[in-house]
């Protein structure tokens, strides 16, 4: 550790009240209120505290003059220099209720706002549910009935955590106050009662349900609604059910994360709907009319225009989802995906190798004449439209 008087910035024979100044000046700069998260900071603003105790005491400050901070150490006994070592584990302190009238002015909103009273009420933990709906649901929009465990207010004492029929008494350790002064060099700081919690009160006969604590768990049951148009990976939030909270706080939230199960035909990006329409070959190449379903169950028709290829999308308009912000409804996108007959019949093949041969590429096909020696002649109409026509079993 450094030097004391280095520390304080202060030489060797400075005096009580110059020892005095620069300890407040050093507290000051190095207060964790004014460093929040600087744990270097901390370090030091303990290291200051430490060096004050000791120079500020005139037996001490001769020992440590004589022998070092190990002469004060062993003069002392055990956590002498500590300022922190009645705070818990690791010598740390709450840092809002370190200093008290002195730091008022400089620190808003840290000792000012909870000295002197009981600790503030709590807000109820944020709980998360997920929750699984179809794209039909999701269309329409529908309610659905949750259950599950929470942190509630006991019914039995009704939060106070005192067996029915007895109350609370003053906490003797701080008089009812919820918090303990100290000193600590020349500042008077405070912190919150452990006898009591911070409440100032404390529970003499233990309520039989929730053994003192006010709180317990238990099933509960809600019905959120979900609007139509739900996007996956949504997020609602269904204000007050939550865990409740302590001390007559609010109640935290139930955060609710819904997922769109995949469906067997539609696909869908943002308002739109996706489906795959299986068209024949002759169909895309001839052009032809058909049915697609929608979302509502009833289908829509549209034109397949002749020359159309694989992967061309139509769009049919105000057939998609409802739109969550704003009016109206998306489109259903119909993307044309060509079916070709993987094990074509014998007649089939016939009329694709005829085609073939009227478009002049009957001598790279796989297996064509070798396959079917014996080639029909060719009729005089069976060309082009005609052949197609063939194909599709017409006249």
């Amino acid at each position: 550790m450094a030097d004391y008087y280095d520390l304080l910035g202060v030489p060797r024979n400075a005096d009580e009240a110059e020892v005095k100044r620069a300890y407040r000046k050093q507290a000051l700069k190095f207060h964790p209120d004014r460093n929040p998260g600087d744990a270097k900071a901390e370090a030091k603003f303990k290291e200051i505290n430490q060096a004050y105790e000791v120079l500020s005491d005139s037996g001490k400050r001769r020992l440590y003059d004589q022998f070092g901070e190990a002469g004060v150490q062993q003069g002392a006994g055990a956590g002498a220099g500590n300022p922190f070592s009645g705070f818990g584990a690791g010598g740390a302190a709450d840092v809002g209720d370190i200093f008290g009238d002195i730091f008022e002015n400089f620190f808003q909103g840290g000792a000012a706002q909870t000295r002197g009273g009981r600790k503030r009420a709590r807000r109820g933990h944020d709980l998360k549910y997920d929750v699984e709906v179809s794209l039909e649901e999701a269309f329409e929009g529908t309610r659905l009935p949750l259950k599950y465990e929470r942190v509630e207010s006991c019914d039995t004492c009704s939060g106070s955590g005192a067996k029915p029929g007895t109350g609370l008494k003053r906490c003797a350790t701080c008089g009812g106050s919820g918090r303990v002064q100290f000193s600590q060099g020349f500042f008077a700081m405070s912190q919150a009662c452990s006898n009591c919690g911070g409440e100032g009160q404390i529970v003499e006969t233990p309520c039989g349900v929730c053994q003192g604590a006010g709180r317990r768990r238990a099933p509960h049951k809600v019905t959120i609604r979900i609007p139509p148009g739900i996007y996956d990976g949504a997020t609602l939030r269904i204000a007050g059910e939550g865990e409740s909270g302590g001390r007559g706080g609010e109640s935290g939230d139930l955060f609710v994360h819904v997922r769109l199960k995949p469906h067997p035909k539609f696909h869908r990006e943002e308002d739109d709907l996706i489906y795959d329409a299986r068209i024949a070959y002759p169909q895309a190449a001839l052009g032809c009319k058909t049915t697609v379903p929608t979302i509502e169950g009833e289908g829509a028709r549209i034109r397949i225009p002749a020359g159309t290829s694989d992967g061309s999308a139509f769009r049919v308009k105000g057939r998609g989802m409802p739109r969550l912000k704003g009016r109206g409804h998306g489109d259903l996108i119909v993307r044309v995906r060509l079916e070709v007959p993987k094990d074509p019949t014998p007649r089939q093949r016939e009329l694709l190798e005829e085609l073939a041969k009227t478009m002049g590429v009957s001598d790279s096909l796989e297996n064509g004449s070798e396959a079917h020696p014996e080639t029909p002649e060719k009729p005089e109409d069976e060309s082009g439209p005609g052949l197609f026509k063939k194909f599709f079993g017409g006249d």
